[in-house]
């Protein structure tokens, strides 16, 4: 497979990553590309498997977001 060139613009933020002149920046890279890649992969492996419809999978996370958000506010409370 031909490998492709790619851009990166490195946010003001992260001028810092400048100093450290003994990283393989392609190297580093490559692997962050490669883990997201996988990562977004195995996720779409899960939602090929799925049975949900798009409606029920989002009903689904509100009710989860819904419940994390009540046990937080319990936790809060507790302090």
């Amino acid at each position: 497979m031909e490998s492709k060139e790619i851009r990166v613009k490195i946010p003001a933020e992260l001028n810092e990553l400048e100093s450290i002149s003994n990283i393989n920046w392609q190297l580093a890279v490559n692997k962050i590309l490669k883990e997201k890649f996988d990562e977004i992969k195995k996720i779409r492996e899960i939602i090929d498997k799925s049975k949900l419809t798009e409606e029920q999978a989002e009903k689904l996370s509100d009710e989860v977001n819904m419940s994390l958000a009540k046990r937080y506010e319990e936790l809060l409370k507790k302090r």
